[in-house]
């Protein structure tokens, strides 16, 4: 059994406690600690009340130093600093607080007396990104490893597939992604002008992480995808709209026949005409909208359509990654 810590009850940390809780994702795993500078009271309110992924199934209440679920005790403390909690015999820390900008930071469980860390996010000082489905091979035993981002780990496991198919020349990809923590409900001064404007109002377009995150995975692949984002007014459930030119004539039956044949986790396919909202609480990297695919008349110039829970499923595989890492 795994002992592990989750150090940040934000969207991705109470979505991993709450599949770790509720789910088939939680065997093997022995969550003992969780640290959140947030008073009890509210983590255990915003894990029973979630607006994205509704009433938490089971039975929550809390103490001044711990959450109760369904009958088992978790405990729970507040210190923003997690180098000061003792963390001596914990397998992993799931690092959530999206705050590991620097080594320093990225470090603390290890000085607790955590084994490894694992970072929900992309950490510049991680001894080595990896994205399941694009460069599993990276994984070794390092200490601090960063899962990147949800949509890398929506295009990565893409990008590496066609290539190995077909062989990808270049690439242009638009994530169309859901508002996030990081815009404002009204407009706010923001470092971004564009995201400084209210998040359910407008289209926004700006950046994304990921083409620079995908060229780090995968470095043969480095230069050849530029990456942009347009965020959306939706609360939950992204998509990646990408054209790429393959070395080769290729066909829409090609193309679809191949994402087809791809593996679940990462991978999963759909042949309905689906809106975002019917994505919600999909587990895998990338859900490919087999209909959208289409290839223009040179033959080499196509374009591929996937939908991506970016909460629920980079959940998954950073329990997915979690397991890898505490299993070696």
């Amino acid at each position: 059994m795994a002992k592990i810590a989750i150090n940040g009850l934000g969207r991705i940390g109470r979505s991993i406690l709450r599949l770790l809780t509720t789910t088939e994702a939680g065997e093997g795993f022995e969550i003992v600690a969780l640290n959140d500078i947030a008073r009890p009271e509210l983590c255990a309110y915003l894990l029973k009340h979630d607006s994205v992924f509704g009433l938490f199934p089971k039975a929550v209440s809390h103490d001044d130093s711990g959450l109760t679920i369904d009958g088992t005790r978790y405990p729970l403390t507040d210190n923003p600093d997690l180098s000061q909690i003792d963390l001596s015999g914990v397998d992993l820390v799931l690092e959530c607080t999206g705050k590991s900008n620097s080594r320093e930071f990225a470090t603390r469980g290890l000085r607790a007396g955590a084994s490894r860390v694992l970072i929900s996010g992309p950490c510049p000082t991680a001894d080595q990104t990896v994205v399941l489905g694009a460069n599993d091979e990276m994984l070794g035993d390092q200490q601090v490893i960063s899962c990147a981002s949800c949509t890398t780990n929506a295009l990565a496991p893409l990008a590496r597939a066609i290539d190995t198919a077909f062989g990808l020349v270049s690439a242009h990809m638009t994530t169309i992604h859901c508002y996030t923590g990081s815009q404002p409900t009204v407009d706010a001064p923001r470092g971004d002008l564009v995201r400084s404007r209210a998040a359910a109002l407008s289209m926004v377009p700006t950046t994304t992480s990921a083409g620079r995150l995908t060229d780090l995975v995968l470095p043969d692949l480095a230069g050849r995808i530029f990456a942009t984002s347009v965020r959306v007014p939706t609360a939950s459930v992204s998509a990646i709209d990408m054209s790429f030119q393959a070395q080769s004539a290729v066909s829409e039956k090609q193309i679809n026949k191949m994402l087809a044949a791809l593996p679940a986790p990462i991978f999963g396919t759909t042949t309905e005409p689906l809106v975002s909202s019917d994505l919600r609480g999909r587990p895998e990297s990338i859900v490919m909208a087999l209909p959208e695919t289409h290839v223009t008349k040179s033959a080499t110039m196509a374009r591929v359509f996937g939908w991506y829970d970016n909460e629920w499923g980079f959940s998954n595989r950073m329990i997915d990654l979690a397991r890898r890492m505490t299993s070696m």
